[in-house]
């Protein structure tokens, strides 16, 4: 492969959007199968694992106030640290408390725990996990009741730390007062002019004290009085609760759209990896040759389509016949379900409806799908009538014995070895029928005086009797030509033959028989790789062989 092959054969293909549609069509079986396994999995979710009850308590919390009936001073509706509630609601305290009253283990309660914390709000939403709906139900009310139990004890103790000391300040400004009064004169006078500075001084020391005592006396009311309730439980949970199946339609659902996703994203991975033969112009880059035509996939439905396919390929072959006499067409691919059985059938039996007399040359193992082809090529196209040659050369090919089934000097019927001639016909064919009792070695030619009309026998085929191990070349009539199937490596060395070679990448023949002949390569579209036509392609310059052209098949195994 020369240099401008070599990046020819490297360029990356542009995809289209037309690809984006194409590509997982074509790859379906990846788009089938992703979509398959995660629908299967959100399946073994929904009928393997039990369902999740989730059941939600809703708590409003409310700053602690000592007179709830007045309005609070501005701010105060946000003086609660929501961040730190939040943390007292998962903490030590509440979860401790929350197992052992639902009787579970502390690490299973935190894990189905969890809270939410509205932005800009006081309140707190206690969700709770679990397998059953009543213990769902359960386990978030009594989360919230311990939460608010927790808290306030909280606050209760803080409350009892503040009394505490508001009392023991009490206690040491009335010591003080105590000290005070103690150092009056227990003589003084009523008669204010007549009190000393100092006593004077005294007194007002007292009163004082008093009133210090007074306002701790009146603050220690206020925090006693104090509403210590953190808040209240706004919506317990109960029931009906959401469960992780109640949505199982939309699961499936869900799991359907995303395995198509997925399929297709791997099916466009695997396009990228797997660089295959997309179009004519792709495969001509690679091989250097013009392409010959396009064959349709051959299915049960296209096997005409496929046979006209052939016809036309057949006309770039006959001129290249024409050119080259006695030189073999060898039809080659890379693997075995490619379409090359299918290419080389149809294309003898387009020689043949020309008016050729194709050899065709297969491996044991494909012959029996040749004989279809060929078979169905003669329902198609009855053969016309024939005369047989002078020189005495049977259907077969074969001379016949001396004297054996000749007429007279002047001219008359030959008959082909074992093969027997209806009296009354004369120069022609009239009707030739193998003594095999092979049911397709028949083949009946009714011809009367100046026309003739074919038989209405099915069976269309003609084979010698004098190989009785069934290797002679079978003889199958077509339009105007002949198609003789024998083979591989028995073929002429002379006239029109048609080599169906076996896969390149498993036998070599095929590429020795082009040595002597001409290659024609079959490209099967998305189903060819890249680099094994181009090894092909290498192998067969490497061996001095000559391609003549290639033929694109629809990319199916004939």
């Amino acid at each position: 492969m020369d240099v401008t092959d070599s990046v020819a054969a490297s360029r990356q293909r542009v995809v289209g959007f037309a690809d984006v549609v194409r590509i997982p069509l074509r790859r379906w079986r990846i788009v089938v199968t992703a979509t398959a396994v995660v629908t299967t999995a959100v399946l073994a979710y929904l009928l393997f694992f039990p369902a999740t009850y989730r059941a939600t308590t809703v708590v409003v919390l409310r700053p602690v106030v000592t007179d709830p009936f007045t309005l609070p001073s501005s701010g105060a509706d946000r003086a609660i640290n929501m961040t730190a509630e939040n943390g007292i609601a998962l903490g030590n305290d509440v979860i401790d408390s929350t197992a052992r009253i639902l009787n579970r283990d502390p690490e299973d309660v935190r894990e189905a725990l969890t809270t939410e914390v509205p932005t800009g709000g006081q309140v707190l939403r206690f969700q709770y996990a679990d397998d059953t709906e009543d213990s769902a139900i359960t386990g978030a009310n009594t989360a919230a009741e311990t939460y608010l139990r927790v808290r306030e004890d909280i606050y209760k103790q803080q409350r009892a730390a503040l009394i505490l000391s508001y009392d023991n300040t009490v206690k040491s400004v009335t010591a003080q007062r105590l000290s005070a009064q103690k150092e009056l004169p227990s003589n003084s006078s009523s008669d204010s002019d007549s009190v000393s500075p100092r006593t004077q001084a005294m007194l007002d020391q007292v009163s004082a004290l008093n009133d210090q005592i007074a306002q701790l006396a009146n603050a220690r009311a206020k925090v006693a009085s104090a509403d210590l309730t953190p808040g209240s439980i706004a919506a317990a949970a109960r029931a009906p609760v959401p469960s992780s199946h109640d949505a199982a339609v939309l699961y499936l659902a869900a799991a359907v759209l995303g395995g198509l996703l997925l399929g297709m994203v791997l099916a466009h991975a695997r396009e990228a990896l797997d660089r295959r033969i997309r179009s004519i112009d792709q495969a001509a880059d690679i091989i250097g040759v013009p392409a010959l035509g396009v064959v349709r996939a051959a299915g049960r439905h296209h096997e005409a389509g496929a046979a006209a396919d052939a016809r036309y390929v057949s006309l770039a072959v006959l001129k290249w016949i024409d050119r080259h006499p006695d030189r073999s067409l060898v039809v080659l691919s890379v693997r075995d379900d490619e379409g090359r059985t299918t290419v080389s059938g149809n294309l003898a039996v387009a020689l043949a409806e020309a008016g050729q007399d194709v050899t065709m040359a297969a491996p044991v193992e494909a012959q029996e799908e040749l004989k279809r082809i060929l078979f169905a090529a003669q329902k198609r196209t009855p053969p016309r009538p024939r005369t047989v040659p002078a020189s005495g050369a049977g259907l077969n090919g074969a001379a016949t014995a001396g004297g054996a089934g000749r007429g007279p000097a002047g001219g008359g019927t030959v008959a082909a070895p074992g093969v027997t001639r209806m009296p009354g016909s004369s120069l022609r064919l009239a009707e030739v029928k193998a003594t095999s009792e092979d049911p397709e070695a028949t083949l009946i030619m009714d011809t009367t005086s100046g026309r003739a009309v074919p038989s209405p026998v099915v069976t269309q085929a003609v084979r010698s009797k004098a190989d009785p191990d069934g290797r002679a070349p079978l003889v199958v009539l077509i339009g105007g030509g002949v198609v003789r199937l024998c083979t591989l490596g028995e073929e002429p060395d002379t006239g029109v033959v048609v080599v169906d070679a076996p896969p390149s990448d498993t036998d070599e023949r095929g590429v020795r028989a082009a040595q002597t002949g001409v290659a024609v390569l079959v490209v099967a579209r998305d189903r060819t790789r890249n680099a094994e036509l181009g090894r092909l392609v290498d192998r067969l310059r490497s061996a001095g062989a000559q391609t003549v052209g290639f033929v694109l098949t629809g990319g199916r195994s004939a």
